[in-house]
């Protein structure tokens, strides 16, 4: 991936809803190449598989994309001649050698992790870190309101993200 085509996603921004989230996802897969690892770190409900499927539908692999939670891995071949997705969630996961154990195509495909935050570092020189916040203080949920109760769902589901995007190291 050139770093200039991903330059323009560096930064904070709000995003307004789960559409938004999945367009915003389609933009960014689109300019991801083989070899890219992105980190996606949230709370539960934050946006990650959304923003993954939007990420899926840039690169044009084979969906359904949901949380690979308790397969820990799901790999989405492409359609169109471009790289795999690797989707991986490392919630469960307690060390980068567990991760590493998983036996990636990391140079051939272009690989997600949720939950990969201190995971990665022990895999790859560079990657892209993206944190979703569902509970900043703007007009979505706070802290105090939680994801439980009547109407937190709905709450949750409608209160824009911060999403922030970084290169690492």
């Amino acid at each position: 991936m050139s770093t200039d085509d991903l330059a323009r996603f560096v930064g904070r921004r709000e995003i307004a809803s789960a559409s938004a989230m999945e367009e915003f996802g389609r933009e960014l897969g689109a300019v991801l190449r083989a070899g890219d690892v992105v980190v996606l770190t949230g709370a539960l409900g934050a946006g990650k598989t959304t923003l993954t499927r939007g990420i899926a539908a840039g690169l044009g692999v084979r969906g359904p994309v949901q949380s690979p939670t308790f397969v820990l891995a799901r790999t989405h071949p492409s359609l169109v001649g471009g790289p795999a997705l690797v989707h991986v969630d490392a919630y469960r996961l307690g060390s980068a050698a567990e991760l590493d154990d998983l036996g990636l195509d990391l140079e051939r495909s272009v690989t997600i992790v949720e939950w990969g935050r201190g995971m990665v570092e022990a895999l790859v020189d560079e990657w892209w870190e993206i944190e979703l916040d569902r509970e900043w203080g703007g007009a979505g949920i706070d802290t105090a309101c939680g994801v439980g109760g009547p109407g937190a769902r709905e709450m949750d589901d409608t209160a824009p993200r911060l999403v922030t995007v970084a290169r690492r190291p």
